[in-house]
């Protein structure tokens, strides 16, 4: 009878040099890049809500002896022409640079759902045609259909939302629609339609749920090109009226100092720039964690 060696098989693993342990701490998630950029984010949503925290000044009470005085001590962003401290004004446009960006968003992601859906359950003909007129819109800068959509809606914040939305809408409306898709040959949906479940009742219930996951994350990416789209508009003068602080109407107002008073156009389009960059950072993260877990 032939014996069986049962005797452990030995340790192959490379021995840890002395002072080392196996044991390793966990990384910060997402690394510093992620923590200063949600760090930065959260200051500039603070500063939107409540710019008093950061300072007493009225960003509209003018002051024409001190026009034009560069950044120091007195002023840390300089005065515009008007004499209106910059750093008060940057603060205070904050809210409606914010808002504009979130309002457009929004408006995308409720119209890029119920296209979306109604493409991929609507039968042949009206995913035919909505993906067509989608091709269609796609085609066109985001930039030029806002503007198109602002000459047929007119001026205002309320207007430039909705144009900066119906730009937007394509995108979404074909991620929900491939998302639809994907959900609707799902087990557990023909399952529910086996056992009879009303149809509003299985797009509420199961379809919305998991299509419109993937698009919110994608939202969080698309905030910053809503916000780029914004600030362009009102660049223009078709966002908010004067002397209402806005990120974009204040980068326009400096084009015309920038060889005499250069900071009054340099820190709203800092400030534009730097909020596009940390919501990207946070949103691509908040994607690949995302892709990260839907993958497994």
């Amino acid at each position: 009878m032939t014996s069986i060696d049962t005797a452990p098989a030995p340790d192959t693993a490379r021995p840890l040099p002395a002072g080392r342990s196996r044991l390793r701490l966990p990384r910060a998630a997402g690394g510093p890049t992620l923590v200063l950029a949600s760090a930065v984010l959260a200051l500039i949503v603070l500063a939107g809500v409540a710019p008093g925290l950061f300072t007493s000044t009225s960003p509209i009470e003018t002051d024409p002896v001190n026009a034009l005085v560069a950044p120091g001590g007195a002023h840390w962003f300089g005065t515009d022409q008007l004499g209106r401290d910059l750093f008060s004004r940057v603060l205070y446009g904050a809210r409606p640079s914010l808002l504009l960006g979130l309002g457009a968003t929004l408006f995308a992601v409720a119209g890029g759902a119920l296209l979306g859906i109604a493409a991929a359950l609507g039968g042949k003909y009206a995913d035919q045609a909505l993906m067509r007129l989608a091709d269609v819109l796609l085609s066109l800068p985001p930039i030029l259909l806002a503007l198109l959509a602002v000459i047929v809606l007119g001026t205002g914040s309320g207007n430039v939302m909705a144009a900066i939305a119906i730009a937007f809408v394509p995108g979404y409306a074909r991620i929900v629609r491939a998302e639809t898709l994907v959900v609707r040959r799902s087990g557990y949906v023909e399952a529910a339609v086996g056992l009879g479940l009303p149809r509003p009742l299985l797009i509420v219930r199961h379809v919305l749920p998991n299509a419109l996951g993937p698009m919110l994350v994608l939202a969080t990416v698309g905030f910053g090109s809503s916000l780029i789209a914004a600030s362009g508009l009102s660049f223009l003068g078709l966002g908010p009226e004067p002397p209402s602080p806005e990120w974009g109407a204040m980068l326009s107002q400096g084009r015309g100092f920038l060889a005499t008073a250069w900071w009054i156009g340099v820190f709203p389009g800092a400030a534009i720039t730097l909020t596009a960059l940390v919501v990207n950072a946070v949103g691509r993260r908040a994607q690949a964690r995302f892709t990260r877990r839907t993958t497994r």
